[in-house]
């Protein structure tokens, strides 16, 4: 157990436990990949391929690996993207113009391709990613065509519609067969960064964003710079495949790098399974096989593209997860989940860095237009206490939670918390800073297991209790859903659990974050009878160990037994502060509650 100086939970483990004796090892898993990598790069070097043949396997890895792209920012990061033709025309051209016109290196022009691409992304995302939606799609489009158009008009440097020809590649790469099995090694090397992604910390972050934005932020991650980061990531392997492409074919032009050529990157992505790298093989691959396996029929009018066009329409109708996502979920049934190693006993502290007052709010407004929810309202939330804010319907609670935490920002006023001023600091930057937040309407990332979602809230910035490896982080999360009641339940999906115990999933996320202060939007509001009896036990198993709380709830006996200051409000005003007994016995309080004679 830590002492002085640190806030929050500790996982106790005793000696010999699983943690302790689990010796590091390489999955099988990472073994059979490594095994079929080998298997292909060597199938692609040594089978006797005609010329053909080797076209449309060339095709179909360089095409991957820009799907890939697409798997990080529509699959894990859920924003869409429909300019990826652009960047894999980008690193194309690059590989193109470079060895062809100024017989520069082809490496040095792959990467440079590559570079170009990535700082593309990053500004386009830079400049339009807080519009999302359809905007964000409008947007992505209308640069695929800018893009296009210099392709096709900037004559003198991109050669027009003629495209550049007599494209060179490295000496050591010169024979087809050489290259092709350059690209499978290339395939298969993103292809494992890319399915490593959603398990690191940058891809948890993703998901999380995906799933939901505002519970992300709360939770610490800067949802702006992960939204930056995947599309950048997507532009740089949308370059890498383009380069690839142009070094394997020799000759290139602007009509490879159309609007419609991004259509036909994303069908490949959702018709494989977006969320996964696997499916973005399968559905290159079914997508460029398709027009090949039907071919015979193009001699009659019509039905070819029929045909094509009904086999895309019954993978999306049948198997909308794609081809992959069908299959793993069959898999999924009949897989053993692995067992969590032991979390150990779950130890809450008072924060001890601050003065006497966690947080303190002088002079809060929030206004909007000529509405003010907010008016003026001071609070001081002691340390290692229960503080209740409470008031009628429409008094400004939830308001001044959603102004402590960043979503909405102050009118007037200042917010300080554990000394340090965050008025105008960003939700994320709250939560480095010691403030954990749960919400009236319960915000999970609910494609995600309980475990994932409570490791998301451990692994905060400025959380003294982990140390930042995946062991200390998966069994501070499992220490955190112990706590609260659903050890043994870790690796069931969100969708599973029943409404009060996604409640308390929430809350152990939020204990896990290590915070200086929790606030709690309701935590009683949707549960039963029994849901709120565990919930008032698990208050008091938390007030009893010294965290710092400031609630909020309509639930006057959860109040009257947990807290020990209230504040309360009344049209955005406050009317009482003080001690529990006294304040639910103010003339003014129990008016705004129950009404007055006069």
């Amino acid at each position: 157990m830590s002492t002085g100086g640190q806030n929050g939970i500790e996982a106790k483990s005793a000696p010999g436990d699983a943690a302790t004796l689990r010796a590091p090892s390489f999955p099988v898993s990472h073994l059979g990949f490594l095994a079929l990598s080998i298997v292909a790069v060597f199938l692609a070097a040594t089978m006797p391929f005609d010329g053909y043949v080797l076209n449309i396997l060339m095709q179909a890895a360089t095409y991957a690996i820009a799907v890939f792209g697409l798997s990080v920012v529509l699959g894990l990061c859920g924003q869409i993207n429909l300019a990826q033709a652009a960047f894999f025309g980008f690193g194309a051209y690059a590989v193109g113009i470079g060895t062809a016109d100024y017989h520069v290196s082809f490496w040095l022009c792959l990467a440079l391709g590559m570079v170009v691409a990535l700082g593309a992304g990053a500004m386009l995302g830079l400049t339009t990613l807080k519009l999302g939606g359809h905007y964000l799609a409008m947007v992505t489009i209308s640069f695929q065509q800018i893009v296009t158009l210099v392709m096709t008009n900037a004559i003198s440097f991109t050669h027009g519609p003629d495209g550049v020809s007599h494209i060179e590649r490295p000496s050591i790469l010169s024979s087809q067969q050489a290259y092709l099995a350059f690209c499978v090694a290339a395939l298969a090397f993103v292809g494992y960064l890319v399915w490593q992604l959603p398990q690191s910390r940058l891809g948890r972050a993703m998901r999380a964003v995906r799933d939901n934005e505002l519970a992300a932020g709360v939770a610490g991650i800067d949802v702006y710079r992960t939204k930056v980061y995947a599309f950048a990531i997507c532009a740089l392997l949308g370059a890498l495949g383009g380069g690839l492409f142009a070094g394997g074919f020799a000759y290139i032009s602007p009509d490879q790098f159309s609007f419609a050529e991004s259509i036909i990157f994303l069908t490949m992505a959702l018709l494989g399974g977006i969320a996964s790298p696997i499916g973005s093989v399968i559905g290159t691959g079914f997508l460029i096989l398709i027009p090949e396996w039907l071919r015979f029929l193009k001699s009659i009018p019509g039905l070819y593209l029929a045909l094509y066009g009904l086999a895309v329409i019954l993978i999306v109708l049948f198997m909308p997860d794609g081809i992959w996502g069908f299959i793993s979920s069959i898999i999924d049934r009949f897989r053993a989940k692995p067992a969590p190693q032991a979390a150990g006993d779950l130890v809450l502290q008072p924060g001890q860095r601050g003065g006497e007052t966690v947080l303190e709010v002088n002079g809060l407004a929030k206004h909007f237009g000529g509405l003010k929810a907010v008016d003026g309202v001071d609070i001081a939330v002691r340390r290692a206490s229960v503080h209740a804010l409470i008031g009628p319907n429409g008094s400004g609670k939830t308001t001044i939670l959603n102004v402590l935490s960043g979503i909405y920002g102050a009118t007037a006023g200042t917010i300080r918390l554990d000394g340090a001023d965050i008025t105008r600091a960003p939700t994320h930057i709250r939560s480095i800073a010691g403030l954990g937040r749960t919400f009236q309407n319960i915000r999970l990332f609910r494609t995600m297991t309980a475990l994932e979602n409570v490791v998301i809230g451990a692994e905060r910035r400025g959380n003294e209790l982990v140390d930042g490896s995946a062991q200390a982080l998966e069994k501070r999360a499992l220490a955190a859903l112990a706590f609260v009641g659903l050890k043994g339940r870790e690796q069931e999906l969100i969708t599973s659990f029943s409404y009060g115990h996604q409640r308390l999933i929430e809350i152990a996320r939020a204990l896990a974050a290590n915070p200086v202060l929790l606030l709690l939007d309701e935590p009683a509001a949707g549960l039963n009878s029994s849901e709120k009896l565990e919930l008032h036990a698990l208050l008091k198993r938390i007030a009893a160990q010294g965290l710092t709380i400031l609630i909020i709830d309509h639930d006057m006996t959860l109040v009257s037994e947990a807290a020990s200051h209230i504040t309360v409000l009344n049209f955005g005003k406050r009317i009482a502060d003080g001690e529990s007994v006294g304040v639910l016995n103010h003339p003014d309080v129990i008016s705004a509650y129950l009404g007055s004679d006069d």
